[in-house]
């Protein structure tokens, strides 16, 4: 009896075992993508973000990273932070209608920014890197998506291309998104009703408007004022005796 209860017991917990490293087996690499850091931005304005590529194989290194800028939301300007160990090359496209920045129209911009490790410069196992970027002027638009490749030691790639459904879950491969906010009013502006509230025409009406009440006071004060001195004689005329002749 008590063989049969331990060869249970192990058996249970054998089992129990295969189960939770199937799921952990299965939700660690999902956590694990490639993102866009930080994740927000303004629309219009310039923003330095770091794509951070964590590597995920065992026995591979990352030695190349591809990320290719969306082309609904093309930047004007675009530029890189050097990497340590690491080389930077920039693919352009032609853009209808043409970018302003600073005045001027330009008609291409920045498609694709490629990474490659030199040396002993790749992401080894159980590491990451991140890769600086600055740009603008942001797009008026809601979200840049920024599709992903990543390349390993052994031929292997990582495509995190995949852009986010709203009100479904994460997507197995998930690309990186950049979400981007109304630009905020500036510092010390009112809005047209405040200002309207302190126009010349209404500051010339408070003015008379006070005056009329300055003058109604006044004449209250004098009327009571008589009142109560008529009061007083005609209260003395009768204390008074008459005298006949």
């Amino acid at each position: 009896m008590t063989r049969f209860r331990r060869t249970a017991t192990a058996a249970a917990a054998l089992a129990f075992t295969a189960a939770a490293t199937a799921v952990l087996g299965f939700a660690g690499p999902a956590s694990a993508h490639v993102t866009v850091n930080p994740k927000e931005a303004a629309q219009g304005g310039y923003a330095r973000v770091a794509f951070r590529v964590p590597n995920e194989s065992d026995t591979a290194s990352t030695n190349k990273i591809e990320v290719t800028l969306p082309e609904n939301a093309p930047v004007g300007s675009v530029s890189t932070m050097p990497v340590p160990g690491w080389t930077v090359a920039t693919e352009k496209r032609k853009v209808d209608p043409p970018i302003e920045v600073h005045g001027s129209q330009l008609t291409e911009a920045i498609s694709k920014i490629t990474w490659t490790a030199t040396g002993d410069a790749a992401v080894k196992p159980g590491q990451f890197q991140e890769f600086p970027v600055s740009m603008g002027p942001l797009p008026k638009v809601d979200s840049m998506v920024f599709k992903v490749l990543q390349t390993y030691s052994d031929g292997e790639i990582s495509r995190w291309i995949d852009p986010p459904t709203p009100g479904a879950e994460e997507p197995e491969h998930p690309a990186p998104v950049l979400t981007l906010a109304a630009a905020a009013a500036p510092a010390g502006s009112a809005p047209a009703s405040a200002a309207a509230v302190s126009s010349p025409d209404d500051d010339d009406d408070d003015d008379g408007n006070g005056l009329a009440v300055g003058l109604g006071v006044a004449g209250l004060v004098a009327g009571l004022a008589g009142l109560v001195l008529g009061g007083l004689a005609f209260s003395r005329t009768r204390r008074e005796p008459v005298t006949t002749s």
